[in-house]
C-alpha cells in the first residue's frame, strides 16, 4: 500500500495544521491585547519572520534530503542530541497541547449554541460535560490514526477544503461590513484600548500571531513520508501564504466591523459573533459549523505532528527504543498512545484548574519558540559553514533575528514556564542513552542541563510563592 503524501496532501496538512482554532479566535484574541495599528506592525512582523523560517525549512529540506526527522533532526545535526531532543520535546508538547486547546474549543463553541445563563453546559469548554465529550472524540481520533498516517492525511484534505469555505464567506461579508471610521477608532490603542504603549502591544501579539502559524513546519515533520522531497518546500510556502493573507484579512477587517474594545469582551470563537452582528444568527452558525470542521481537521493533523515527534526522535538515538515501534499500517503506536494518553490527562487538568482556551494557546505558543529557533539558527550555521555569502545567510540571519525577537516578545514569565515544562523530558532522554549504553551527555550538554535545571528550579520556586502565575 503506498503511504506516501502527494503535493496536494502536503499542502493540506501544512494549511489544515496551521488553520485550526486559532483563526476563528483571531478577532477578541488581538483586540484584547492591541489596537489597530499594532496589529498591522504585528502581522507585518510575523509574516516577514514567518516567510523567513519557511524559506529555512525549504533551504533544508533541499540541503539536506538525508534528514527526515524535520525540525528537531536540524537542531540535532547542528547543535549535538541534547539539544535535538529538546526540540522533539517541546515540539511534542506543543502539538500536544494544541489538541487540547482544539478540543476545549469545540465544546466552548458548542457551549456559545447551547448554554443558557441559568443552565450552562458547556460553558468555556472545561465543564465535565465538555470534558466527557472531548474524550470521546479523542479516542475516535486515535483509532482512526491507527489505520495510517495516509487515511489521516486523506480525511485532512477533505476538511482543509471545508473549512475554507466559511473563512472565504466571513471575509466577504466582513469587507462588505467594514466601516472606516469604526477601524480608525482608538487606533494606537492609547485612549480606550490597551494601556501600554505601542511596542508594548506589538510585542503582545507575537504569541498570538505564533499561535496560528505553528504548523508551517507540517510537511517537514512527515518528510520521510512525501512523494517527492521538493513538493515539501512548495508544500510549506503555499500553505504559509494562504493563511497569512486569511489571517490578515480576518483580523483587520474584523476591527472595522466592531470597535476594537467591543471586540475584546466578545466570547471566543468571536468570528461567530463578528459575523452575528453582520447577518444575525445564521452568521454564528454558519461559523460555529466552520469551526467544528476546521478544529476536527486540525485536531487530525496535529495528533499525526504529534505522533510522528517521538517516533522520528527514537530513529534518531533520543528517545527511548519502543518509541520507533509501528504497526501494519505504519502507525507509531508508543508514540501515538503517550499522545493521547497525555492529552487526556490535559483535559482533565483543565477541568481541575479552570483552563480557557486563552491560557492553553499561550503556553503550547511558548514551547513551539526554541524549536523554531533552533531550525533557524541551524540555516545560518550552515550558511557560515559552507561559507555561503547568499539567499541562504540571509535567510538563516532573518530567520534567527525573528527567533530571538520571538523569545523576547514572550517575556520572562513565559520562558520560565517552558523551562519547567522542558525539565520533565530529561527522563526520556536519559532512559534513551541508556539503552544504547552511550554516555547521557557530551562535551558542553552538561552545561545546557545544569542551565535547564537552574531556571526550571527558579520557575518553580516562583510557583510555589505565587509569584509566577500559570
Amino acid at each position: 500500500m503506498d503511504n506516501k503524501l502527494g503535493l496536494g496532501a502536503l499542502t493540506a496538512l501544512v494549511i489544515g495544521s496551521m488553520i485550526g482554532a486559532g483563526v476563528f479566535s483571531l478577532p477578541q484574541n488581538m483586540a484584547l491585547v492591541a489596537s489597530p495599528a499594532a496589529v498591522m506592525i504585528g502581522w507585518i512582523i510575523t509574516g516577514i519572520g514567518m516567510i523567513f523560517l519557511a524559506l529555512s525549512f525549504q533551504y533544508l529540506s533541499i540541503l539536506k534530503p538525508e534528514i527526515n526527522s524535520g525540525v528537531f533532526g536540524y537542531a540535532q545535526a547542528g547543535f549535538g542530541d541534547y539539544v535535538g531532543f529538546c526540540s522533539a520535546w517541546g515540539y511534542w508538547l506543543s502539538a500536544m497541547l494544541a489538541n487540547v486547546s482544539y478540543l476545549v474549543i469545540v465544546f466552548s463553541t458548542l457551549g456559545m449554541f447551547f448554554d443558557k445563563p441559568n443552565d450552562v453546559i458547556f460553558g468555556l469548554g472545561n465543564t465535565w460535560q465538555s470534558v466527557t465529550g472531548a474524550s470521546i472524540i479523542l479516542w475516535l481520533v486515535y483509532f482512526l490514526i491507527q489505520r495510517g498516517v495516509k487515511t489521516a492525511a486523506t480525511i485532512n484534505l477533505v476538511t482543509t477544503i471545508a473549512k475554507l469555505v466559511p473563512l472565504f464567506l466571513f471575509v466577504f461579508f466582513t469587507l462588505l461590513a467594514f466601516k472606516w471610521h469604526t477601524f480608525i477608532f482608538d487606533f494606537t490603542g492609547v485612549e480606550f484600548g490597551p494601556t501600554h504603549d505601542l511596542l508594548d502591544q506589538v510585542k503582545s501579539t507575537m504569541l498570538i500571531t505564533v499561535w496560528v502559524f505553528i504548523g508551517v513546519e507540517g510537511a517537514v515533520v512527515v518528510s520521510s513520508r512525501a512523494r517527492d522531497r521538493k513538493d515539501i518546500g512548495r508544500a510549506t510556502i503555499l500553505g504559509l501564504l494562504t493563511a497569512l493573507v486569511i489571517y490578515i484579512f480576518v483580523t483587520l477587517l474584523s476591527m472595522g466591523v466592531i470597535s476594537t474594545p467591543e471586540l475584546a469582551k466578545l466570547q471566543n470563537p468571536s468570528m461567530a459573533k463578528v459575523l452575528e452582528h453582520i447577518l444575525g444568527p445564521w452568521g454564528a452558525v454558519l461559523i460555529g459549523c466552520g469551526l467544528l470542521i476546521s478544529v476536527c481537521g486540525a485536531f487530525l493533523s496535529w495528533t499525526v505532528l504529534a505522533t510522528e515527534a517521538p517516533f522520528l526522535a527514537a530513529n534518531n538515538n533520543v528517545f527511548p527504543e519502543s518509541y520507533k515501534k509501528q504497526n501494519k499500517a505504519g502507525t507509531a503506536v508508543t508514540a501515538l498512545n503517550l499522545t493521547t494518553i497525555c492529552i487526556q490527562i490535559s483535559l482533565f487538568a483543565v477541568t481541575f484548574a479552570g483552563g480557557t482556551y486563552n491560557s492553553i494557546l499561550i503556553i503550547a505558543s511558548e514551547m513551539i519558540l526554541i524549536p523554531y529557533f533552533l531550525v533557524a539558527a541551524y540555516t545560518l550555521k550552515l550558511a557560515l559553514k559552507t561559507k555561503n555569502r547568499g539567499a541562504l545567510m540571509w535567510v538563516g540571519l532573518f530567520a534567527t533575528v525573528y527567533g530571538i525577537w520571538l523569545l523576547y516578545a514572550s517575556g520572562l514569565h513565559h520562558l520560565l514556564l517552558s523551562a519547567i515544562l522542558y525539565l520533565p523530558g530529561l527522563f526520556f532522554f536519559v532512559k534513551a542513552k541508556r539503552e544504547q549504553k552511550k554516555p547521557v551527555f557530551v562535551g558542553k550538554e552538561i552545561y545546557f542541563v545544569a542551565f535547564l535545571v537552574a531556571i526550571s528550579a527558579f520557575g518553580i520556586y516562583l510557583l510555589a510563592t505565587g509569584k509566577l502565575m500559570i
